[in-house]
């Protein structure tokens, strides 16, 4: 999913796919979609560009693209990330939600776990060109294992490592870090006189997950274990964790202020030459909306503990992207099945995912040479190479919210200046643990 904003869960997936089995409106869930409302959809997309606004610019005239193709006329509306999850969940809990919508891939599981969402099985997906057009890694977020995707892949993101040339010319650095030893030995050459190393979100509950996981990941943790129970405090996760918070708490390359981030600030500090490195999904947009020009920036894979990402699958990221989904209760089930079909084109996968950043799921569309720029075909090689899901399980979105809180907990401690010790990680994801348990 794209980590602009930090969604808050307010209620669990378990009590809503409860709930959702006995909600009323449209034909209901059991119903899969009818079409008594043949020349209009409603969408709801999410935030992918530097503000609502851009985003209407850049999906309006592909919405009246499709429009004069097929006479449905798209009702759109953006929402912003601190908004979607849970509009998303009231909309499963009325019963009363859009036809089409865009989801984070990492809560693909958990909304599928709610019975709200279209199912794509075969005849579904031959209805959009089929599943083999598809990229096999975007497809493992999609839903849980076993069962048929409960969501198409719309636009695929990575992480990677964004550090501003000006910056390391000036400290005398030759070369992005590879290793996080060498990011951290960079980052202490850079903090000073008001600067720092790298940049982070410590308020955003969702990118402290993903920057936790892949550390985790690293570290030889999944956060859960083979039977899906949460394992928050094994060894593993604890190190990941105290790793990440220890850049601000020990290595005092993070700014204390970053603990309270959680709205790109850490972008527009990049941007204004604050701090030099910044972990983040197809930061390219951004940063061109806030001034710079492209060869202000470098990109380069995440650091990984030695050697490079891949070597041994050492995994460098959580595979992060855009999934679109269709509410089972649609007024025009045919109608979202052909938007869902235009989104996922060749050509509006080129179009779209140029204008973003981000990189196509769609294989024929990835093969533009417009992906093999710098950074573009860094997130590409991430995706294929170093890249893993999200636990695709029902209860996923309430461990961004019970690990996310913790980490900003314990990124606020640091700015405090309050020891952050391996025991004091382990009690605050303990505590995470038994909130995932009630």
């Amino acid at each position: 999913m794209r980590i602009l904003r930090a969604a808050t869960v307010t209620a669990t997936v378990t009590a809503l796919a409860a709930v959702a089995a006995g909600c009323g409106g449209g034909s209901g869930f059991g119903g899969g979609g009818s079409d008594d409302s043949p020349r209009s959809l409603t969408y709801w997309a999410s935030n992918q560009g530097p503000n609502v606004e851009a985003d209407k610019k850049i999906l309006g005239p592909e919405l009246k693209k499709f429009e004069q193709r097929t006479g449905i006329e798209v009702k759109l509306e953006v929402i912003p990330w601190p908004e979607l999850l849970n509009r998303i969940l009231a909309a499963t809990t009325s019963g009363q939600g859009p036809d089409v919508l865009n989801i984070g891939n990492t809560w693909s599981a958990s909304l599928q776990a709610t019975g709200a969402l279209l199912s794509w099985d075969r005849k579904n997906f031959a209805a959009i060109g089929g599943r083999d057009r598809f990229l096999a890694p975007a497809l493992d977020a999609t839903g849980a294992a076993g069962k048929d995707p409960a969501a198409v892949p719309l636009y695929s993101l990575a992480y990677a490592l964004y550090y501003n040339k000006r910056m390391f010319q000036e400290a005398g650095i030759s070369k992005p870090p590879a290793t996080w030893d060498e990011l951290v030995a960079d980052g202490k050459r850079i903090a000073k006189d008001g600067k720092w190393g790298l940049g982070a979100e410590g308020g955003q509950l969702t990118n402290n997950i993903h920057q936790a996981f892949a550390l985790g990941k690293q570290h030889g943790a999944d956060f859960f274990d083979a039977a899906g129970k949460p394992s928050f405090t094994s060894d593993g996760a604890v190190a990941a964790v105290k790793q990440y918070i220890d850049f601000m708490a020990k290595d005092k390359i993070i700014a204390p202020g970053n603990a309270e981030y959680g709205q790109n600030q850490s972008l527009r500090d990049f941007a204004t030459g604050r701090t030099a490195m910044v972990l983040w999904q197809a930061a390219a947009t951004t940063f061109s909306a806030d001034g710079m020009k492209p060869g202000d920036w470098g990109v380069a894979p995440v650091p990984v503990p030695s050697g490079t990402p891949g070597t041994g699958r050492q995994i460098n990221s959580m595979l992060a992207g855009i999934n679109i989904a269709v509410f089972k209760n649609t007024r025009n089930l045919r109608g979202a099945q052909k938007f869902v079909r235009f989104m996922t084109s060749d050509a509006e996968q080129r179009l779209l995912n140029k204008a973003y950043g981000s990189i196509p799921p769609v294989k024929a569309a990835q093969r533009d040479p417009a992906f093999d720029r710098k950074d573009t075909k860094v997130l590409r090689e991430t995706l294929t190479k170093s890249a893993a899901p999200l636990p695709q399980i029902a209860e996923e979105s309430q461990f961004e919210t019970s690990v996310g809180t913790a980490i900003k907990d314990l990124f606020a401690d640091a700015a405090a200046g309050h020891p952050v010790t391996t025991a004091s990680v382990k009690a605050r994801l303990a505590k995470a643990q038994q909130q995932m348990a009630q």
